[in-house]
């Protein structure tokens, strides 16, 4: 269960509506061990006392429920089969973005997959990439840049739609099935899946990736997180596998969703080097790895492009189609770190899409318009300033509030992001169903209130250099610090916003642009004291757990407060979603007031695509990370 980080920085419509049936569970699966409920957390890892029982017993004492097995791209296909277009595509292309009509006929018109024989099956896509991607291995993903990338090379089990209702994919899937009382689930994988080396894909791979996963010396914090709360995983022959849990909870349905590795190619490699990336062997899996999704990695060349080859073993076994051929022979990903570098490439059609900035999204003219067109939708990516509280600036909860309230918010809106995006005030989206009830007003600028607050800290200037100071184990430490962020204009400008405002209050604040997967590096290293990034949406509100609890992998400022860490364990085991929302809004609430990061806005997803591109849909994670996503992107063949 991965909660993304967004581009140097990592996604929910999360399972929608407010049903009062258990959240994560069919009809007719009964939750037989509730009134059991531990009081203290379960220990996370595999069980290693437990002993699978024997398929017949299995079979014997489960009762067993099924589970949806589905194709997002079938699903998308008879969504839009009672649609009709309220524009023609020619009209479509015409318009100008510059209402909410325009912008309703473009994506209602455009989004549309193809009819039969419509879509160009020799194209290739220019995809943007912010970053260069840290790893090709598929259970190292963690950031938007490697979900673009590995989410077409990758294998998978399980997905969601654009509501975040999982399901199993049909394309890889035969059947799913839950055990009536929440503690087992079987799945029965199809018999024609390949690596990209001709070797099969079997149950086997899928336990052999447990096994790695939960190798805590093999460095993949975003991919354990909610896999270490399963007991076990057996493989009972090639196709059937059974996912074992520790307890019937809410989020076991995202718990067993995770990438999967040729168990052939990394069985004798991972052990001797677990960090995945160091040997010889792994070295050279990086550029060249094995895969077992649609597409396969051609070329890369670093900090360049990344050039993805469809791949014929995916929809071709034995001379045979068993799987829907990808629309595009090739996906290349451009990776241009400078957004108006990548703006005027997109101008040149050099690239088909780009996640454009408010300035651009607000000066697109003539010169767009003759290549590209431009579209948006809400998108559920936070941005903020992140406090590292295990230093000596940011450990008292006064000073962080005092940071938040020495930033001028309605500038930053305003005049950085053009009135385009919304304030935010916590984790979670004020639309998603988690999130706090109490409405909270935005933060504004208070520039007395945050002097107030340092001279309570103790952060007074005195020695009257015009910095304020307080004396540390016997030394007098100057309240001066260095923010970290990715190289991209405007949250350069942001954090220069920031500091502009501290000066105002006797704070010396130092900006220090890095590459993306610098920045990446430094975060995950704790190797900061201040940074500015981002987070996508996850797939259930308890994938943020690995942020906010108290030494969590990705908790990177070191935050830690007991209250939010018994939240985080009574919501997963609450399957009301009405009293499960109640405990993710008081974690809400409570990470506002302690300000772990300053909460800045809810970028919205602002696109500009090239006018022979069409399919594209979106989600509360964009146009991609979601099922079917990337896989509705098409081209028209040229007449």
């Amino acid at each position: 269960m991965v909660f993304l980080v967004v581009s140097a920085c990592l996604a929910a419509v999360l399972p929608g509506g407010c049903s009062r049936r258990p959240e994560g569970l069919p009809a007719g699966v009964t939750l037989e061990s509730l009134d059991a409920k531990p009081a203290k957390p379960v220990p996370k890892g595999p069980d290693v006392s437990f002993v699978p029982p024997t398929f017949d017993a299995l079979e014997r004492d489960a009762k067993w429920v099924d589970r949806p097995v589905k194709d997002g791209l079938v699903m998308l296909r008879a969504e839009q089969a009672g649609e009709t277009p309220p524009v023609t595509v020619a009209e479509a292309l015409a318009l100008r973005n510059n209402s909410a009509d325009a912008n309703a006929s473009i994506l209602a018109t455009l989004g549309r997959l193809p009819a039969a024989g419509e879509a160009d099956p020799g194209a290739r896509l220019e995809r943007h990439l912010r970053g260069d991607v840290n790893s090709t291995n598929p259970i190292m993903i963690n950031s938007t840049n490697e979900f673009d990338v590995l989410g077409l090379t990758g294998f998978e089990l399980f997905s969601f739609d654009r509501r975040m209702e999982p399901f199993a994919t049909a394309e890889t899937v035969a059947s799913w099935q839950s055990s009536s009382d929440g503690l087992l689930d079987k799945v029965v994988l199809r018999d024609d899946l390949l690596w990209s080396d001709g070797r099969p894909i079997t149950a086997h791979d899928v336990v052999f990736t447990y096994t790695v996963i939960m190798d805590n010396r093999v460095p993949v914090p975003a991919v354990r997180s909610g896999t270490d709360q399963l007991r076990g995983v057996h493989a009972y022959d090639d196709q059937t596998l059974v996912f074992f849990h520790k307890e019937s909870l809410a989020t076991n349905v995202w718990n067993i969703n995770f990438p999967v590795l040729p168990r052939h190619v990394y069985e004798s490699t991972w052990e001797a080097d677990p960090t995945l990336k160091d040997s010889d062997a792994h070295v050279a899996l990086e550029e060249h790895p094995v895969v077992g999704g649609p597409y396969e990695i051609a070329q890369r060349k670093r900090g360049e492009q990344i050039v993805l080859r469809r791949r014929d073993s995916w929809s071709t076994v034995d001379g045979k189609q068993v799987r829907e051929q990808p629309f595009f022979r090739e996906v290349r990903f451009r990776i241009i770190e400078d957004t108006n570098t990548a703006f005027l490439a997109l101008q040149a059609g050099d690239i088909d899409e780009l996640i454009l900035t408010p300035e651009q999204w607000q000066g697109t003219g003539d010169e767009f318009y003759e290549r590209s067109t431009k579209a948006t939708a809400p998108e559920w990516v936070n941005f903020f300033f992140a406090w590292n509280v295990e230093t000596p600036f940011f450990a008292d909860r006064r000073v962080r509030r005092a940071m938040t309230y020495a930033f001028d918010h309605e500038r930053m809106l305003k005049d950085l992001c053009h009135g385009l995006y919304q304030p935010s005030t916590g984790q979670f989206h004020e639309a998603a169903w988690m999130a706090s009830k109490k409405k909270v007003a935005p933060s504004k600028q208070d520039l007395d209130k945050a002097e107030q607050l340092l001279d309570e800290a103790g952060w007074i200037d005195t020695d009257n250099d015009g910095i304020r100071d307080r004396e540390i184990d016997g030394r007098l430490v100057p309240l001066e610090f260095t923010m970290l962020v990715a190289q991209q204009s405007i949250r350069v400008a942001t954090c220069n916003l920031l500091r502009e405002n501290l000066e105002q209050i006797g704070v010396r604040m130092n900006v220090q642009p890095l590459e993306t997967t610098v920045l990446l590096d430094r975060t995950q290293e704790r190797k900061f004291q201040a940074y500015h990034g981002g987070w996508g949406t996850g797939t259930d509100p308890d994938s943020t757990e690995n942020i906010w609890k108290s030494g969590e992998a990705r908790n990177h400022v070191g935050y830690s407060n007991p209250d939010v860490d018994q939240l985080y364990e009574e919501g997963r085991r609450e399957f009301d979603r009405a009293k499960r929302a109640e405990k993710y809004g008081r974690i809400q609430e409570i990470l506002w007031e302690d300000q772990p990061y300053t909460w800045l806005y809810w970028r919205n997803g602002f696109y500009g695509f090239s006018k022979e591109l069409r399919g594209y849909v979106f989600s509360p994670r964009g146009p991609y990370h979601y099922s079917p996503g990337y896989r509705s992107l098409w081209r028209p063949r040229q007449e």
